[in-house]
């Protein structure tokens, strides 16, 4: 704790005086251009990995980086996305998972969660990402399978995105863009979901979609 109290002070000291008049016109009011859903794990950091401003990024998370579909929860998720897209007004909405997640573990391996009925509970809203992973990805083991398993719950997240109301009138009305990426922790690369190919590819060399006319497709390209 008193690491976290001095770096309060530095930050007063070294971060806050030089960017204050950012600060006080934030304080009139948030225009975020993008909500940010990634895992609540603590080597992930979106305003570091963006290298964005605060105000930047509206950011959501939790554990799996996972929207529970319209209707199937009470919990924030839905509130917090529909307040950012109906809302502010983003014009972006990300989905970022990561290598070496806890939360695909435990989805893999049920027993490793079972003392945390709380968890388990939570993770069945990612049970579809569980039968594509066991249906497709019988040939993987460890982590090519725990990272096909990041991947493929990054879509199936983006899906579940699709089924609220307030993402779906404006995807209709074709004024926000959805993004599946995962961050791979080791090499601090990011891999975004090209429907074209159907693969995940290197943020250098994805495509920007036009709209979101194109049809998911399953991703095979291991990072």
């Amino acid at each position: 704790m008193q690491r976290l109290i001095q770096g309060i002070h530095q930050f007063r000291q070294d971060t806050f005086r030089p960017l204050q008049g950012l600060f006080e016109e934030l304080a009139k009011g948030q225009n975020p251009d993008t909500l940010f859903i990634t895992c609540s794990d603590s080597r992930i950091d979106p305003n570091l990995l963006t290298q964005s401003k605060p105000g930047d990024l509206f950011i959501l998370r939790n554990a799996g980086n996972i929207v529970p579909p319209n209707g199937a929860a009470n919990g924030g998720e839905a509130a917090t996305i529909e307040f950012a897209v109906a809302g502010l007004g983003v014009r972006d909405v990300v989905v970022c998972g990561h290598t070496h997640c806890g939360a695909m573990k435990g989805l893999l391996e049920p027993e490793a969660v079972a003392a945390l009925p709380a968890v388990a509970d939570w993770l069945r809203h990612a049970e579809t990402t569980t039968r594509i992973v066991r249906d497709n990805y019988a040939h993987l083991s460890g982590t090519p399978l725990l990272t096909a398993t990041a991947q493929e719950n990054v879509l199936v997240q983006l899906e579940h995105l699709r089924t609220l109301p307030a993402v779906a009138s404006r995807l209709v009305k074709g004024d926000l863009k959805l993004h599946g990426w995962v961050y791979k922790i080791e090499t601090g690369e990011v891999f975004a979901y090209d429907p074209q190919p159907g693969q995940f590819v290197p943020l250098a060399e994805y495509r920007f979609p036009d709209s979101e006319a194109a049809v998911r497709r399953r991703a095979s390209h291991l990072i």
